[in-house]
């Protein structure tokens, strides 16, 4: 596929700028430049997004678009912590699950089968295989099957892989498999970004009903920007057993719909950041209605929490209230207070120094001296650039002030310091 001599120039040269070896034209015997400049980009991404598969040499790169869709490590590692969950009967249990998720070695099932109908790079895939006796890579490119060959059998994948369009393996398909696992390609005709499930290719809402009847679970892998509501409706919300919204670093990078033939009842909200993760039960019916009331102003020394990107993303304020035992500061604040510290709080906890209006008196006093800080905007009529330049302060250093809006409708900034609970 690649010669060796290429592959030999490409790991020499593998620190080097691309863009400077491109200008300067190098050539070497043997050596396919456009290549070598394909895997010497990959490899360089990869070592930020893929850095276990960067520290294998024989691994080979797709181009740089494919490079920029595939997943990072990092969820792709939650997606096969995800994809042998559902190996267990115990996935509907909420605590089980998140004990799962956390903890779960991927044994796999005997006679267990996983089939990837949009495969790509196969990062997903192949992390995913792993805990499946039987896995099985479709992808209608022919270039990006023969890369995905040689790099699963350079991992010790045992994977078949299938040259052809997903959408007919699908129909092909006579028996029943555990997992069927589709990431369609959120870009349109002319290489604009498509969010809708709709929009996709392949478009897979009129093919919910098979995909759910061939498998016993059918994971879909769906844009960030997706609201979640609307995506149960459209795939239908009797198919949905589970929802995760899948941050990493406090940036929402993936929507997973876990569907099935029957769905459930009751479906299962997962809000995964990093190593935090909070799951409840998805009820419409009450889903802002068990917000406890509002606080007044924080005094100082009480406990305030910024919920992670995921939890933001979820909605879900009025579950995140009850198991923890915070309450809002706002109706509109996405911010909440406690008393006394509350542990493993997923998001990031702080301890309130104080709480000023937007008076001149009182900004002079105290917080125009702090010359540093770290400026957060929750329903509040200016932006963070525009608070930041009226108060004149730098960004960063140990300071956090929260500009927001209280329940009696004043604007105020609340100064408080990190509060690193466990």
């Amino acid at each position: 596929m690649i010669s060796r001599e290429t592959m030999l120039y490409a790991l020499a040269h593998v620190n080097d700028d691309v863009c400077q070896l491109a200008l300067k034209g190098t050539r070497a015997d043997g050596v396919d430049m456009a290549a070598a400049l394909q895997q010497i980009q990959g490899r360089q991404k990869a070592r930020v997004k893929l850095p276990e598969w960067a520290a294998i040499d024989a691994i080979l790169y797709p181009p740089q678009l494919s490079m920029e869709q595939c997943s990072s490590q990092h969820t792709a590692q939650y997606k096969a912590r995800l994809a042998a969950s559902l190996q267990s009967s115990l996935f509907t249990r909420v605590s089980q699950l998140s004990a799962r998720l956390c903890r779960l070695q991927q044994a796999r099932t005997l006679n267990s089968q996983l089939v990837d109908i949009t495969g790509g790079f196969g990062v997903d895939f192949a992390y995913m295989s792993k805990a499946f006796t039987h896995a099985v890579y479709v992808e209608r490119n022919e270039a990006l099957c023969q890369l995905a060959e040689t790099n699963f059998k350079t991992l010790g994948l045992h994977a078949q892989v299938v040259c052809g369009d997903g959408v007919d393996y699908l129909h092909a398909m006579t028996d029943q498999v555990d997992l069927l696992f589709a990431d369609p390609a959120r870009r349109d005709d002319k290489g604009g970004r498509t969010y809708g499930i709709g929009d996709c290719t392949p478009n897979l809402l009129p093919l919910i009903g098979e995909m759910t009847a061939k498998a016993r679970h059918v994971v879909l892998k769906l844009s960030p920007m997706l609201d979640w509501r609307k995506a149960m409706a459209d795939v239908g919300a009797a198919h949905v057993e589970q929802v995760h919204i899948v941050a990493v670093g406090n940036e929402c990078k993936e929507l997973l719909l876990v569907l099935s033939a029957e769905g459930t009842s009751q479906p299962l909200m997962v809000c995964a950041n990093d190593g935090q993760l909070f799951t409840a039960p998805i009820d419409f019916g009450t889903l802002e209605n068990r917000m406890p009331p509002a606080c007044g102003t924080p005094a100082p020394g009480t406990y305030l929490y910024e919920p992670n990107a995921a939890l933001m993303k979820s909605g879900m304020f009025s579950q995140l209230a009850a198991s923890y035992g915070v309450q809002p500061l706002a109706p509109d604040s996405h911010l909440f207070l406690s008393i006394e510290p509350v542990e493993h709080f997923p998001g990031r906890s702080f301890v309130v120094d104080l709480v000023t209006t937007m008076n001149k008196q009182e900004l002079r006093q105290h917080i125009l001296p702090l010359r540093r800080a770290n400026i957060s905007v929750r329903n509040f009529p200016l932006t963070a650039d525009k608070l930041r330049a009226r108060l004149k302060l730098s960004d960063g250093g140990d300071n956090y002030l929260f500009a927001t809006t209280l329940a009696s409708g004043h604007h105020v900034l609340i100064k408080a310091r990190r509060a690193f609970l466990s």
